[in-house]
């Protein structure tokens, strides 16, 4: 007879994913249910870093809703990344490619991202999105060697840091090309 075994809630895992618990993104990994709660923590995450965009100054709702998507596009480039470089030029030999878990495992490792809405507060922006980025790279980490099933903590960094500057570039590209003028 099969075990049933209790799954955390949606709270305790966005708990779980912020203190970079590995057993949180193992499970998130094989629950095919977390797939919607995956798209909540990264859409609530993009929406967190255009509200704190706000603490940049004069910003308008249309650059909020600029930078809320454009914070959206990059974690998709860089999940898309993480999966071409995990998956298929960096793999292990027990690695095992599956989008969903890879997406389900990356989606929560956006939570730290949430912090990015205290940019809204006066001389608070820049630190909120600093420590969101290095927090954010840490959870990265977590979810890609356990979605992975790497056994090498430094390839999974390797990946996310790889990844994670070309994504970069990406936002950077987006916000030259589409972005609201600085005046």
């Amino acid at each position: 007879m099969p075990v049933a075994t209790a799954r955390n809630t949606f709270l305790q895992r966005l708990i779980g994913a912020v203190s970079l618990d590995a057993a949180i993104y193992e499970e998130v990994e094989a629950d095919r249910g977390a797939t919607g709660q995956a798209l909540a923590v990264v859409v609530l995450s993009s929406l967190a870093g255009g509200i704190g965009a706000r603490g940049i100054g004069d910003v308008t709702p249309a650059s909020v809703a600029f930078v809320s998507v454009v914070s959206l596009l990059s974690w998709a480039a860089w999940a898309l990344l993480t999966f071409q470089i995990g998956g298929r030029l960096m793999p292990e030999p027990q690695t095992r490619v599956d989008v969903g878990e890879l997406l389900r495992t990356t989606g929560f490792a956006a939570a730290p991202g949430l912090v990015r809405v205290f940019g809204i507060l006066p001389y608070v922006t820049i630190p909120a999105i600093a420590v969101a980025a290095v927090w954010t790279i840490a959870a990265m980490v977590v979810a890609v060697r356990q979605a992975l099933d790497y056994t090498s903590t430094s390839r999974a960094i390797a990946v996310c840091v790889i990844g994670w500057s070309l994504a970069v570039v990406f936002s950077i590209a987006l916000g030259l090309l589409f972005g609201p003028t600085v005046s």
